[in-house]
């Protein structure tokens, strides 16, 4: 083996598409070229002895946000011990301001942008000559039809036990500066045969779990319809082999022919992914989203009463220009609509996203280090950033969990922002951790919690067993403190490439 392809994933469910890209497309260099990922977390020296031991003369590393701190040791390290070895870097992390991070200075190349053609390119003239002169290369885009998909790649592992990324498109024609996609002029689609042979392929070796990293799946509805129709096909011909699929949507375009479509699918085979971001047409316009709001709620209104989709829908805090109380709202809006997941994320500043020219005018203050998450804005001060932090950890663990789903009703009541902030701030003070809550304190917990809001012991336990099958009732009653005032609010305040 001579090219080694490598990357550290988040988890070991997480299989890299963009590895598998690579290796489809290196063309008479396939045979010399490997994959090997890893898992954030081990020891730097472990990986370093485990790249070394295929003996590449070249290693491609994919470089993520949730990667980049431990690339870079893992690089510096291999530079030490094995000085002869050349270095590729790719990934979105070192696309875009690439001059002046500590990985690059320490790599000998970096493909910013498309890698299929250029890596491959880059690899044969590292290792035919002219050896090339140029640090960065700047990725060329091929036509759609020209890039191999990888599917074939995937391993019997991989289908068994890991999440199968698969994309019908790429690119994106909407400008959400938080988002890189803004970068993208439209999106191309890969040709959509060839991607259903390759679909039917991986449900032939026994793939049932697909997660489409299309950032605008719904798009071309035409296109929708045929990819929604191949997987009920195969639901309504195996019953009881069950199928599972995962797609992006644009909130405010669901016409009805698409709505028709969802609505034959059975409980537990869909999950779609929506971005509201903001409810605040202020806050879109700065950061140039275009979103029908009432439409977009019409459509989540829908998706939860007529169809047995599971939604997962998302918010960002810390948006230029909206405070605690515009968020606030938006919130409870989302509450309403009844989505079973509403990920509450804080906004990060993705390198090359148009999002920093909101720096100055609205005080945006980042976390220097990585995921580059937003500490303060001049409409929310780091004291009231933390809280909201630690509002989406609790959230996660109490609401998105789905351990809770009866509770949790109860906890939002009829001001869910509001309530839930009193109860995370109130959890915070005791327990001082957001991480490392087994389910059974956490359960303890919620009980004290809703008996210091007033409720019954025996009635708060019921209300716990029948979402939580552990023993919960030990709250010591007898000791148990005044309730507490309602903490008022403070009234201020995605897409990560897969």
């Amino acid at each position: 083996m001579t090219i080694l392809l490598s990357t550290l994933n988040a988890r070991y469910t997480h299989a890299s598409l963009g590895l598998r890209y690579l290796l489809a497309n290196m063309g008479p260099l396939a045979d010399q070229t490997r994959i090997q990922e890893f898992v954030i977390g081990a020891k730097t020296s472990d990986l370093v002895e485990r790249v070394l031991a295929h003996a590449p003369r070249i290693v491609g590393f994919g470089v993520y946000i949730w990667n980049v701190e431990e690339t870079t040791r893992l690089v510096a390290l291999l530079k030490r011990v094995a000085p002869q070895l050349t270095i590729v870097l790719g990934g979105p992390e070192v696309s875009h301001e690439t001059n002046e991070q500590p990985i690059v200075k320490l790599a000998d190349y970096v493909v910013t942008g498309w890698g299929d053609v250029t890596f491959p390119k880059l690899c044969g003239e590292i290792l035919d000559g002219p050896k090339p002169l140029m640090k960065v290369h700047a990725g060329v885009q091929p036509p759609m039809a020209e890039i191999a998909l990888p599917y074939s790649l995937y391993s019997d592992e991989d289908i068994a036990h890991r999440t199968l990324y698969v994309e019908a498109s790429r690119g994106c024609p909407f400008k959400c500066e938080f988002c890189l996609s803004s970068l993208d002029k439209t999106a191309w689609p890969f040709p959509l045969d060839a991607f259903l042979a390759e679909m039917e392929s991986l449900y032939a070796r026994g793939a049932r779990l697909f997660k489409f990293v299309d950032r605008t799946f719904n798009l071309n509805v035409k296109t929708s319809l045929r990819i929604m129709q191949f997987f009920l096909d195969k639901i309504e011909a195996n019953p009881d082999d069950p199928v599972y699929a995962h797609f992006e949507l644009v909130p405010d375009h669901l016409p009805e022919a698409l709505k028709e479509s969802i609505a034959k699918f059975p409980p537990g085979a869909l999950q779609f992914e929506i971005g509201i971001q903001s409810f605040n047409p202020e806050v879109q316009a700065l950061v140039s989203r275009r979103q029908d709001n009432a439409k977009a709620a019409d459509n989540i209104r829908w998706l939860t009463e007529r169809s047995s989709t599971h939604l997962h829908v998302d918010l960002i805090a810390g948006l230029p220009g909206e405070d605690v109380a515009s968020f606030a709202r938006g919130f409870d809006q989302l509450v309403g609509l009844g989505a079973q997941e509403i990920q509450f994320g804080i906004l990060k500043r993705l390198r090359g996203t148009p999002i920093i020219r909101h720096t100055e005018p609205f005080g945006m203050v980042y976390d220097p280090y990585p995921p580059y998450t937003v500490l303060a804005t001049n409409r929310i001060d780091f004291p009231t950033m933390q809280r909201l932090v630690r509002f989406a950890r609790y959230w996660d663990l109490v609401a998105n969990s789905g351990r809770f789903a009866h509770t949790t009703r109860v906890l939002l009541a009829d001001a869910p922002f509001e309530n839930f902030m009193a109860f995370s701030d109130w959890i915070y003070t005791r327990t001082d951790a957001t991480h490392r809550i087994a389910l059974e304190k956490l359960a303890k917990l919620v009980q004290e919690w809703l008996q210091l809001r007033g409720m019954p012991r025996e009635e708060a336990a019921a209300l716990l067993a029948s979402d939580y099958a552990g023993k919960v009732d030990k709250v010591d009653t007898q000791a148990a403190p005044k309730a507490p005032a309602a903490v008022a609010p403070v009234r201020q305040v995605r897409h990560l490439a897969a």
